[in-house]
């Protein structure tokens, strides 16, 4: 694990207060962020508290990398598990200090460099739909922006993730 683990309340929140409070925090949001946040996981639901651990890709056993899939089924196998697909927003809220990123690219078709990606069953089927959000810091603003790729795509060992505790919680 990168960092301490970090326990989350989410859910709870209509989709209006939610984009409220990402509002009030500065938080800015790209258009990927925009049609999640629009999914109907966003509706409003009891709240859930989970643990929130974050690792590198390599740690999890994959040196050179690997795809989504790959990520995914790595992560299972290291007993952690999937975080809720309503997680991203509510993670941003709580990460108020996350570090800035050492670059200010917003897009370049790359993993972006300082991001935290919030890794859930994706919420997208086709590789033109946004599969999930990552948390970012940029020039000082927060963002919570949402990421798109296929499965042919390998992320960097370096890239950081964030799942949920192996103990459900």
């Amino acid at each position: 694990m990168t960092g301490p683990a970090l326990q989350l309340l989410v859910g709870g929140l209509s989709r209006e207060q939610l984009r409220e409070r990402l509002a009030a925090s500065a938080v800015q949001l790209n258009a990927y962020a925009e049609t999640l946040l629009a999914r109907p996981c966003f509706d409003e639901r009891a709240p859930e508290a989970i643990t929130v651990a974050q690792c590198r890709v390599e740690d999890l056993g994959l040196p050179e990398g690997g795809t989504l899939s790959e990520v995914i089924a790595a992560s299972l196998r290291q007993e952690f598990e999937l975080c809720p697909q309503d997680t991203g927003p509510y993670l941003r809220l709580a990460m108020a200090s996350q570090s800035p990123a050492p670059d200010s690219v917003l897009s370049a078709g790359r993993l972006p460099t300082g991001a935290l990606h919030v890794l859930s069953v994706p919420l997208g089927a086709d590789h033109d739909d946004p599969k999930g959000f990552y948390l970012r810091v940029v020039d000082g603003v927060s963002w919570l922006r949402g990421f798109r790729c296929d499965d042919d795509y390998v992320w960097a060992p370096e890239s950081v993730i964030a799942l949920r505790g192996a103990d459900g919680s």
